[in-house]
């Protein structure tokens, strides 16, 4: 008699297979494209290799992103997990060499940590601080309540696509813990979030060819879009989402165009 699964076994099949699949692909064969140590569009480009044309101060402030990732002070032990995988659905950095990847969740925690606000509060939400873990609780339950575990053991696909939910600002499953904030403003919170943190960083920089602090060194080429002479010229190439994603599915895109 065959034995039953259980939620272990689940969870590493769910595992094997996100493996299997999360790579960014070739669009003309499909096969997997190699993990990157600088993903994007100028190759070869590193921003910290201009660290000499900027002024000390700037150069401590840059470093230091790169050099001292935050500790974890503000999540607990289950909220660091749900909230890993979740800034890992919304910025995904697959595509990136394991060495290279930005910490997003660190510098989030930090500032929930340090309580740093933008001054103002919209009358449907809490703190910020309240929201995140409101939020961590709640995707977790939506989690159990539609698949029996917790967020951060389901498939890329299940995790997506609760957050797609969020993102419409109509979750799926328990509607009871979202009804004490305004769902997408939360949204809006998380993402910025996570963009803030990325962009902040030299090797979000390197993607994007962004050559860095222009003090004091200041940039010559201000006419035609030329590249300075420290700049690496644009190399576009096709790429598509992995597998196991909403992002580049047609089903999903129709499907939320109202169309069968």
């Amino acid at each position: 008699m065959p034995r039953k699964k259980n939620r272990s076994d689940v969870s590493n099949q769910n595992a094997r297979e996100d493996a299997a699949s999360s790579a960014c692909r070739k669009p003309t064969t499909g096969d997997a494209l190699e993990l990157m140590p600088t993903p994007g569009y100028y190759p070869g480009f590193r921003t910290l290799d201009q660290q000499n044309y900027w002024d000390a101060a700037t150069r401590k402030v840059v470093l230091d992103r790169v050099q001292h990732v935050p500790p974890l002070r503000f999540f607990g032990e289950e909220e660091r997990l749900t909230m890993q995988a979740v800034v890992d659905r919304v910025l995904p950095q697959d595509d990136r060499a394991p060495g290279m990847r930005i910490p997003l969740l660190p510098r989030i925690d930090e500032r929930l940590h340090l309580n740093q606000i933008d001054g103002y509060r919209f009358a449907d939400m809490p703190s910020d601080q309240d929201a995140y873990q409101r939020g961590a609780r709640a995707i977790d339950a939506m989690a159990r309540e539609m698949h029996g575990q917790a967020f951060h053991l389901l498939a890329t696909l299940q995790q997506e696509t609760l957050l797609q939910s969020l993102h419409d600002g109509i979750p799926l499953a328990s509607k009871a813990l979202w009804q004490s904030m305004n769902v997408q403003r939360f949204w809006t919170m998380l993402v910025t979030d996570c963009c803030t943190a990325y962009y902040a960083h030299p090797y979000a920089w390197d993607e994007i060819g962004f050559g860095g602090p222009a003090y004091p060194r200041g940039y010559i080429r201000l006419e035609d879009g030329e590249a300075e002479p420290w700049e690496k010229e644009e190399r576009r190439y096709e790429w598509l989402a992995p597998h196991n994603t909403l992002s580049d599915n047609p089903i999903c895109d129709r499907k939320k165009a109202g169309k069968p």
